[in-house]
């Protein structure tokens, strides 16, 4: 497992290109036969993936969590990008098509992850902390219904899916979801803001050969990552976090911090964006 350190807003500014992506990006998640796991300490959120292929993978006990397994402290999301897959919890199969959401609770020991015969599941996953144990829950991509909102003039009419979250699959801390576009609209999340009071992790996917410019950094000192399917933003509290495609896309967002409220966030008004 990787640890991610992140700077201060004073330094990041005095970061170069291959420097910024080193520190705010992550690439090559998705690792065949393998699952990848990245520590950071925004929150102290765990963002990984699993893609098992002829053996089922388990989920790893580390050492960076300071426990004798994954979720003897922790709580976890899991979404499917891929094909059609399962996840084992204990004794209990789930079976996630593709955007099916898993969430699994604190106290859980044994996580395993397979794909099945023919197709490549893909296993997102965000952990976050936790204090109090949730039951495991399944939302799938099926049953959602969720109103577009924005505008097609300003080319960013999207559907904002929340799946982990106070009036859906309950959890401790952990909040998540994935945003989708209509066609013609690529801007998401503008005007900006920033949230002070928790952090968040994107997860840019379903892309094609098209790419994002992703801009992140203090309101009035903004930089931009150019980003590429299945690649990871980390996105601490002080710095926006909106963008812009070239064509289609969706996004995993997954946020932790002092609450669960969706709309708590600090709205930075088009002036003041330099």
């Amino acid at each position: 497992m990787k640890l991610h350190y992140f700077p201060s807003p004073e330094a990041t500014n005095t970061l170069s290109t291959d420097e910024l992506r080193e520190r705010f990006m992550i690439n090559g998640l998705m690792q065949p036969g393998a699952v990848t796991a990245h520590y950071t300490d925004l929150d102290r959120m765990i963002v990984g993936a699993a893609v098992p292929t002829t053996s089922a993978l388990p989920l790893p006990n580390a050492k960076e969590t300071g426990t004798s397994y994954f979720l003897e402290r922790r709580e976890i999301g899991i979404l499917n990008i891929g094909a059609p897959g399962t996840v084992r919890v204990g004794n209990t199969a789930y079976e996630l098509a593709n955007l099916d959401c898993l969430y699994i609770g604190l106290g859980e020991k044994n996580v395993t992850f397979e794909t099945k015969a023919g197709g490549q599941a893909q296993f997102a996953f965000f952990s976050t902390p936790a204090h109090a144990k949730h039951p495991t829950a399944l939302s799938r991509r099926a049953d959602i219904r969720t109103d577009p909102i924005g505008d097609p003039a300003k080319a960013n009419r999207r559907r904002i899916n929340r799946l982990i979250h106070p009036d859906g699959i309950k959890s401790c801390q952990l909040v998540m979801g994935f945003t989708e576009f209509e066609p013609g609209s690529v801007w998401n999340t503008m005007p900006a803001h920033t949230h002070s009071r928790r952090t968040e992790i994107y997860l840019y996917f379903d892309m094609g050969d098209n790419v994002v410019f992703h801009f992140m950094g203090e309101p009035t000192k903004t930089r931009h990552l150019v980003i590429r399917d299945r690649e990871v933003i980390l996105s601490p509290a002080w710095s926006i976090h909106c963008g812009a495609g070239t064509g289609a896309y969706r996004f995993i967002w997954a946020m932790g911090g002092d609450n669960q409220v969706f709309s708590d966030m600090d709205a930075v008004p088009m002036t003041e964006l330099k």
